[in-house]
């Protein structure tokens, strides 16, 4: 009696979980919603919406604005639920529930977050997002707490801590929900940190398990379903072995990013960061599983394949950034892959299901790597170039941060192209010894970047995945850090550094309308439909992150070498914007929607 007792209670809580992955499945679905950061669980950022398009996107106006009155950077995607409108801070990680049609404030949560995290964050106090299920909207602070809240009322359901700051933790990424359990990282790949992700219970708070990056196959869940594609990824406890003995305990691998989920083949994907130090001397081998693409079955957290992008990594490449799960008629076949825009500067095509490569192509400047072998799997780098101790390395390209970081892209399937946005740096880089105390800046290396070839330290482009080339490009003064948002109104947008909000044609990359804001952006643009059936986009701004530290922080833009080597790059930034929070929202006045309107063009 007991047995069957079991089997039901254990069928109800698996048709439970099902029932909450499919609501959440069919929310991200509703084009008049966006239920998540990436708005679907495959990373798209594509609204079905066309109410604004090519033709009348020149007549938006803002509509309202609402100040998040934090002075770090705002890197959150705002949420779209029903008629309410969930937006999230810089710290403290304050949350607000707004009218999504008017801005009408519905309640605010302001958690009692650490001061001591500010100190501890490598770049900036910023977060990525917040996630929804089920009538809760789930939050990460910065000091490490998962934190669920009821989203009609703003009542604190559960709060689990993840991480301690005291050892360099922090979090910064947004979480993700499937299958009734919310997925956190980890931030600290500067500090020592020994990066993972953890799931938990959705309902309870309740850890199921911890999945980390380095150590042996035990701690990393890696077990008998795990068959990764390329022979140097095969063999037992390879997060122990390709390290110094007992460098896997600091060595990094943290997962600051995104999410994606394939309900079909039942995998989460997820990157790793860059191993610790940057001095890439003091931890000789590939120093798996970090710079790694896992998939994992996101019930047991157990790896299916696992694919490193840049064995002993060099030059800070961590590898984080969103995978994009598409579909592709590839050589008359159609395969299931993920698109991936790697911080090493090559636009990867992975078969999702096994991990092999199927082309690698570079899209921004490149000297640091020679290209990637495609039997073996492994990237080529520049021998010339080897970042011996105390020898600068100059002329690196792409710097640190990459030709990307974690600023999301976008999928179109009406133009099957990938909307970009990125840095365009390189670097000079100097390696020394540093030695590990808990807590404390972990990276052995003096880093100064500068505008790489051409002047311009930006670009937001279209890159076609199948015929691996750029179609179009937008040349910007400063790294383009926010985010994408293309809509089936083919209309693309992104944001800048130096306040400017623009809306692209997607199919030729003509400036059609562009809007000053109050900071530069660093956000991630969304839209929806009000409950007045009316088109809106948002976007969050207020510069900082890495790259604009220097605008909203107190550093002195004459150290080039400050925030990690960002301050060379953006010294004068500060001429152009400073820090300040809001939230602005767009539409097109219902008087004015009638029409074609006229393109804009860049100031």
């Amino acid at each position: 009696m007991r047995v069957w007792m079991l089997f039901v209670a254990l069928s109800i809580a698996s048709a439970t979980a099902t029932a909450r992955a499919d609501d959440l499945y069919a929310l991200s679905k509703d084009p008049k919603q966006w239920v998540m950061p990436a708005r679907d669980y495959a990373s798209t950022r594509f609204s079905p919406l066309d109410q604004i398009n090519a033709s009348n996107v020149g007549k938006l106006q803002a509509a309202w604005m609402f100040s998040v009155g934090t002075q770090g950077g705002q890197e959150a995607a705002p949420l779209i639920v029903g008629d309410t409108l969930y937006v999230v801070s810089s710290f403290p990680n304050k949350v607000f529930a707004l009218d999504a049609t008017n801005g009408e404030l519905k309640w605010t949560y302001i958690p009692n977050t650490n001061r001591a995290a500010q100190g501890v964050a490598c770049c900036d106090v910023v977060t990525r997002g917040i996630a929804y299920d089920s009538g809760k909207i789930f939050l990460v602070t910065l000091d490490n707490h998962a934190v669920a809240l009821d989203a009609k009322t703003g009542k604190e359901q559960w709060a689990t801590q993840t991480g301690e700051i005291n050892l360099g933790e922090t979090t910064t990424a947004a979480p993700f929900v499937v299958r009734g359990k919310v997925f956190v990282g980890i931030s600290g790949g500067e500090m020592g940190v020994r990066g993972r992700i953890t799931a938990l219970d959705e309902n309870t708070g309740k850890i199921d398990y911890v999945a980390y990056s380095t150590g042996p196959d035990k701690d990393i869940l890696i077990g008998p379903d795990f068959k990764p594609f390329y022979d140097s990824m095969k063999g037992k406890d390879l997060g122990v072995s390709t390290w110094p003995p007992d460098a896997w305990k600091i060595g990094g691998g943290t997962m600051w990013g995104w999410f994606s989920y394939d309900p079909d083949l039942d995998l989460i994907y997820y990157g790793t960061s860059n191993p610790g130090p940057w001095n890439s001397n003091q931890r000789p081998g590939d120093n798996l599983w970090t710079t790694t693409l896992f998939a994992r079955d996101p019930d047991s957290g157990a790896a299916h394949w696992a694919y490193q992008f840049n064995p002993h990594d060099l030059w800070d490449h961590d590898e984080i950034q969103e995978n994009v799960l598409v579909d592709l008629d590839l050589d008359g076949k159609t395969r299931k892959v993920l698109l991936h825009p790697g911080r090493n500067g090559f636009m990867y095509v992975i078969d999702r299901q096994t991990g092999e490569v199927l082309s690698a192509d570079a899209y921004d400047a490149m000297t640091a790597y020679k290209g990637v072998d495609l039997k073996t799997g492994r990237i080529i780098p520049n021998e010339d170039l080897k970042p011996d101790l105390n020898r600068t390395a100059r002329n690196v390209c792409p710097a640190s941060p990459g030709a990307k970081d974690w600023q999301p892209t976008a999928w179109s399937p009406r133009t099957h192209l990938l909307y970009v946005p990125h840095q365009h740096l390189c670097m000079n880089y100097l390696t020394s010894d540093v030695g590990y105390i808990a807590g404390t800046p972990y990276v052995g290396a003096t880093v100064d970047m500068f505008a790489g070839p051409g002047g311009y330290r930006g670009e937001f482009m279209a890159w076609d995945p199948v015929r691996r080339k750029k179609v179009w490009s937008i040349k910007e003064n400063m790294p383009v850090w926010s985010g994408a948002l293309v809509t089936a109104g083919d209309v693309a947008f992104y944001g800048t550094m130096d306040r400017w909000f623009k809306a692209v044609d997607a199919k030729t990359g003509n400036v059609l309308w562009q809007f000053h804001l109050g900071s530069g952006t660093i956000g991630q643009p969304v839209t929806y439909e009000g409950s007045d059936g009316q088109q809106y986009v948002a976007i969050l701004t207020g510069v900082g992150g890495w790259p604009g530290a220097v605008a909203n922080a107190q550093i002195d833009p004459r150290v080039r070498n400050a925030a990690l080597g960002f301050v060379g790059a953006t010294q004068d930034l500060p001429s152009y914007t400073q820090g300040g929070g809001e939230l602005v929202v767009f539409s097109i006045p219902k008087q004015e929607a009638a029409g074609p309107s006229t393109p804009q063009h860049n100031p």
